[in-house]
């Protein structure tokens, strides 16, 4: 993928649960999980926002653009 998600880093440095971040945030583990994961297809703005403000940390901590370009019509298989 195109986008890396280093969350689960960030989680780690600043001493936070995912369970505390969801609830800060205002979205379910299963949410969490798939964006930690790198599953996710979409995330709002507002998400990250709300992210980054309790993590005290810039969006570019928490995804990292790897340098090609993902085509839509990729799978993986």
């Amino acid at each position: 993928m195109a986008i890396r998600v280093s969350l689960s880093d960030v989680l780690k440095a600043r001493g936070m649960t995912a369970k505390e971040l969801c609830a800060k945030v205002g979205i379910t583990e299963a949410n969490l999980s798939i964006l930690r994961s790198g599953k996710a297809s979409g995330v709002r703005f507002h998400t990250i926002n709300r992210i980054c403000y309790y993590l005290d940390c810039d969006v570019g901590d928490i995804l990292h653009f790897d340098g090609r370009l993902e085509e839509d019509d990729e799978t993986d298989g």
